[in-house]
């Protein structure tokens, strides 16, 4: 049986036909729309053979259930998006660079977190199945084309997967305000994957009893927290800049 998700927007729907158009059930375009961006959709559904439908305003605001969809809708097999972590991991050819969100509900993060992970150059991202936003319209939105690139693994066991994560050598390094380290002043690992709570209660107290070390994001500020996007931001690029440091050294 087809998983059928939902995505819309020209982010989005580009990704998927050039990252994965075998993936694509159906495209619904609006009728009459002639831009470029629309011909350019329309060009590549017909080079990878994806159907096309015409649709109204009406039916495509219907589809998307009231969000901006741009005129371009699509619904795919989500099944085929499957990544187990060991594929990512025996292809790698550098050391891991790994996103680890425990909790995060919000699609909207999701999405912001994606795209942050895509332009770092992040290998995946994994969640825990239960309790976290699942990839949906809103998150491929958000995450302008990132969510067809960027692995996002789930598991059903997030602290099983850390330690699995530890047997490849990868270490797991926790965010904390709490941290007996800060972020400008810590010598990141070659092999590193960030962890992440959610914002109201941080990380669960088992993913932080995996986690090899703790670091805090030094604030300057008034402000004592930050959205978790944002902290992943932070995180990803001081540990792409520090990669970037070491290679040329």
């Amino acid at each position: 049986m087809v998983n059928q998700r939902l995505i819309y927007g020209f982010h989005a729907i580009n990704a998927r036909l050039w990252q994965n158009a075998k993936s694509i059930i159906e495209l619904y375009i609006l009728e009459n729309k002639n831009d470029v961006r629309t011909r350019e959709v329309l060009e590549k559904a017909a080079q990878e053979n994806v159907r096309v439908h015409f649709a109204d305003t009406d039916r495509l605001n219907a589809m998307a259930k009231g969000a901006r969809h741009q005129g371009v809708v699509g619904f795919i097999d989500a099944s085929k998006n499957h990544v187990h972590l060991e594929d990512v991991l025996d292809n790698l050819r550098e050391p891991a660079f790994l996103l680890v969100l425990d909790g995060i509900t919000d699609p909207h993060n999701l999405g912001a977190c994606l795209r942050t992970a895509d332009a770092m150059g992040v290998h995946a991202v994994i969640a825990p199945k239960d309790k976290s936003a699942g990839l949906n319209a809103t998150v491929s939105k958000v995450a302008c084309g990132a969510a067809e690139t960027v692995p996002y693994i789930t598991v059903t066991n997030l602290a099983r997967t850390l330690r699995e994560l530890k047997e490849y050598g990868i270490w797991v390094v926790g965010t904390d305000m709490g941290g007996e380290a800060d972020l400008f002043h810590y010598d990141i690992p070659q092999a590193v994957a960030w962890v992440m709570g959610n914002e109201g209660a941080g990380m669960r107290r088992l993913t932080r009893e995996h986690c090899d070390a703790l670091v805090s994001i030094p604030m300057f500020g008034t402000v004592q927290s930050m959205n978790i996007s944002v902290s992943a931001g932070m995180v990803l690029a001081e540990t792409r800049r520090q990669r970037e440091m070491k290679s040329v050294q």
